[in-house]
């Protein structure tokens, strides 16, 4: 007798006799002799009666198929066959119809889903063939039943899905001095360390575009001046030597001489050894400035992931005020200045300058003048943002300014926003850390299905109880991804887990990864906090006092839940301001079409990013720190603020500065400043002429608009998704 069914996802479920007396009745329904509901019954008893204790879904359909092909209705069993057989096309139609969007290099969200991947070449391809069959099977056979729920009915969103079965991590902070001070070893290729400032660049690039095959988020390096500064004393001791070869005569006492700066001054006047040791500064300042230039260029070129994507890199600068870190920010900003290829702006590496009192910031600072530089470049490039070192939440309470190793407690971004700092598993510290997966709820729905409640106070309540369940499904999903993730060996990483993670280097090649990704963390992230109030309240964070009140009560809870969390799973949990790019249009499309459109909630194709003030409201750049600056503490997985200033920004970097100013008043941890930028497709052009339709230097009308997308750039906006594209339409200029 038949006890329990396996369904086609794996799950076992009771049998229930019901389902197969309603697949036989809509059998007959197609013929012309109509129900028979004693031959229905006797096909269900016999079956149920027959079968073994526990039978998949398929045996059980065969076993119809010959009991109805037995009985005296072999009409009903060609019909029941037919239906059968239309059910699997049915089931496989879904993928067909996506494999053929895929093939067609179709323009739509699921080609256009990640802007940065190119999936209309043949590695995008196979990566899209890849990631959309992945999906289905994490939903059968990798998710607890109440996640699944959650996923199929839009409350809950898993980034990265389609990784998921390969157990990696999200992302890192490259300790990049191991890497330079040991080489490394990844796969077929090794590396020696590095001995000149050329080589050190390079292995930099490697050392990213390596980890990049490991992981399914960004790679970033921490403190890039720090770590490269040595380097620049070892080239120009090396222009020292070619000196002393020319001339023959011993300058070692110049090896170790003092240098204020490496500044490319003319030798004219300049005799012995002081000519020789400014020849050997300026030539190796035109190497460093090579250095950067190809730094660059790689990071803007080298494909990883199977060749279709850039590595998603990004760069913390701007503490180290030695000689040689100084000349390693000057140079790299410069370099970013010009641009690559024909001058057009550099998208990757993302570039974020720490801003710090007594360093980087005001005008008695060491690096004040490259803070100045610094957001020259961002008028021009959009790059570098700016992390604020100085915020109560991003200080380190070993920090020392006179501690040559300082960037150890220096807070780093990474992206578009993460950020990884507080451990209560191992030392505070960005370095050798990073996200090991995040998950988003949707907090919109969860408001629209208490909107009619009228009571307001009742209505908040509800969203309340709601708000704590899911908060409780994603906690326990992402530890159930964690326990996954953690059983993997670590030669399934062979740079991560040799010589990037922390405590990594201790493991074996087939030792489980457990003992050190605990360090990690899990991020729970939101999206939509604007149009969650306006269902809620009426209004949204940035237009009502009391909506901003509710806002951050409601991600204060979302924060006192996650370190709850924390204390109850062991774990490093925090709450992210989700960096949704194809996100913000996949849950928008789902809720409207079962709530249909409500003004200010589902009315656009997007949902608002996070607890961002909605892109087309009006208001001062002021305003808007104002009304986001209390969310930054909230959310240490990550944050970004940003603003959108009006014309030509090239020429106005004291606008920049003016952003920058805004941060470091109202403790907001990240930020970075839009404006606008023209980009010639043909020839690569670059101008903020607003309206601009016709390239002036090359005549192609193929003009594209240079912009954010979250909080790193895309080279075009052909590859961004519906959703992204309707919002970048909205975005109004902050003034």
């Amino acid at each position: 007798m038949i006890q329990t069914v396996v369904k086609r996802d794996g799950r076992i479920v009771g049998y229930n006799e019901e389902k197969i007396k309603a697949a036989i009745r809509k059998a007959m329904l197609h013929t012309d002799g109509g129900e028979d509901e004693s031959l229905i019954q006797r096909i269900a008893d016999r079956i149920g009666a027959h079968g073994k204790d526990q039978m998949t879904v398929e045996e059980i359909q065969d076993m119809v198929e010959l009991e109805l092909m037995k009985s005296p209705r072999k009409e009903v069993a060609r019909c029941y066959i037919n239906y059968r057989h239309k059910r699997s096309v049915a089931r496989k139609a879904k993928t067909r119809d996506i494999f053929l969007e895929i093939i067609n290099a179709k323009n739509n969200d699921i080609t256009r889903e990640n802007a940065n991947m190119n999936a209309d070449s043949p590695a995008g391809m196979m990566m899209k063939f890849a990631s959309e069959t992945t999906k289905p099977f994490v939903d059968d056979y990798l998710l607890s039943e109440e996640a699944r729920e959650a996923v199929r009915n839009n409350y809950l969103h898993i980034h990265d899905k389609d990784y998921y079965p390969t157990k990696s991590l999200t992302c890192v902070q490259h300790p990049l001095d191991k890497i330079l001070r040991n080489g490394f070893f990844a796969n077929h290729g090794e590396s020696r360390p590095a001995k000149r400032i050329e080589t050190a660049s390079v292995l930099a690039c490697i050392s990213m575009e390596t980890a990049q095959n490991e992981m399914h988020g960004g790679q970033a390096i921490p403190a890039f001046d720090f770590y490269l500064a040595p380097f620049v004393r070892k080239s120009f001791v090396e222009e020292v030597k070619n000196v002393e070869a020319m001339q023959g005569e011993d300058l070692s006492d110049l090896y170790d001489c003092e240098i204020d700066d490496f500044i490319i001054k003319p030798l004219e006047g300049l005799t012995g050894k002081e000519r020789a040791k400014q020849h050997a500064i300026n030539r190796t300042a035109q190497r460093v400035h090579q250095a950067m230039e190809a730094f660059i260029h790689n990071m803007n070129t080298i494909h990883s992931r199977g060749g279709n994507q850039v590595v998603f890199s990004s760069i913390n600068y701007g503490t180290d005020t030695s000689a040689e870190g100084r000349c390693i920010i000057r140079e790299l900003l410069h370099s970013t200045y010009e641009g690559v290829g024909n001058g057009a702006t550099a998208i990757f590496p993302i570039q974020i300058w720490k801003k710090k009192r007594g360093v980087s910031y005001l005008p008695t600072d060491r690096n004040y003048d490259l803070y100045q530089l610094a957001c020259k470049v961002t008028a021009r490039r959009f790059f570098p943002n700016f992390v604020n070192l100085d915020t109560p939440y991003n200080q380190h309470e070993l920090w020392r300014i006179d501690d040559p190793e300082r960037y150890r407690y220096e807070v780093a971004t990474m992206g578009c926003r993460t950020r990884v700092f507080e451990n209560r598993f191992g030392e505070k510290t960005s370095i050798g850390r990073g996200n090991l997966s995040f998950s988003t709820i949707n907090i919109v729905r969860l408001a629209i299905e208490c909107m009619k409640i009228e009571d307001r106070e009742a209505r908040i309540e509800e969203f309340f109880r709601k708000l704590d369940n899911m908060l409780e499904v994603t906690a326990r999903q992402l530890c159930d991804r964690y326990d996954f993730q953690k059983t993997a060996f670590a030669k399934q990483f062979p740079l991560l887990m040799a010589q990037l993670w922390n405590g990594a280097d201790k493991l074996k090649p087939n030792e489980s990864i457990e003992p050190v990704i605990n360090q990690g963390t899990l991020g729970i992230g939101f999206i939509g906090l604007a149009e969650c109030l306006i269902a809620l309240t009426g209004k949204h964070h940035g237009e009502d006092a009391e909506s901003q009140k509710l806002g951050i009560r409601i991600v204060t809870r979302m924060r006192d839940k996650s370190v709850e969390f924390s204390e109850r799973y062991k774990h490093n949990f925090s709450v992210l301001a989700t960096p949704a790019e194809g996100l913000s249009g996949k849950f928008t499309r789902r809720d409207r079409k079962d709530f249909g459109e409500i003004p200010g909630v589902t009315d656009k194709i997007y949902y608002t990013n996070s607890n961002h003030v909605p892109v087309y409201y009006h208001c001062s750049p002021k305003h808007k720190a104002e009304v986001e600056a209390p969310y930054h503490d909230l959310t240490r997985a990550g944050n970004i603020f940003y603003v959108e200033i009006d014309g030509d920004a090239t020429h106005n970097p004291q606008a920049i500065s003016d952003i920058v100013d805004l941060m470091d008043r109202y403790n907001i941890g990240y930020g970075s400043v839009n404006h606008n930028r023209n980009r010639c497709m043909e020839c690569g052009y670059e101008d903020a002429t607003e309206g601009l339709t016709e390239c002036p230097k090359c005549g192609s009308t193929h003009i594209d608009r240079l912009q954010r997308i979250t909080g790193y750039l895309v080279g075009t906006t052909d590859r961004w998704n519906s959703g992204k594209l309707a919002e970048l339409a909205d975005r109004v200029v902050h003034k």
